[in-house]
């Protein structure tokens, strides 16, 4: 199994961000709601900044990517949304499925 990568991340203001791109090896993306767990404001940045970052683990267990507690998405986008730092990608399982 290859880990999600993170496409593209618009949330500036997190310390693994660069240029819009993600440099933590891996996010946790939390649950019930698809927040990045990962975020944090920082003056410093962190994370290594030659790798592209990806999903450790999803915790979001409506998601219809979500594959026990992985990211089957080939990659996410990480922006702006109910939370400070969301997955964009998210999309909720049909009501049928569990």
């Amino acid at each position: 199994m290859k880990m999600s990568t993170i496409l593209k991340c618009n949330v500036i203001d997190c310390a693994y961000n660069t240029d819009k791109n993600c440099h933590a090896i891996a996010i946790t993306v939390g649950g019930p709601k698809p927040c990045c767990d990962t975020f944090i404001r920082l003056t410093n940045k962190g994370g290594i900044p030659t790798i592209k970052g990806g999903v450790g683990a999803c915790k979001v267990e409506n998601c219809q990517y979500n594959g026990m507690l992985e990211c089957m998405a080939q990659g996410i986008d990480i922006g702006f949304g109910s939370c400070i730092a969301e997955c964009l990608t998210f999309k909720s399982k049909p009501s049928h499925v569990k």
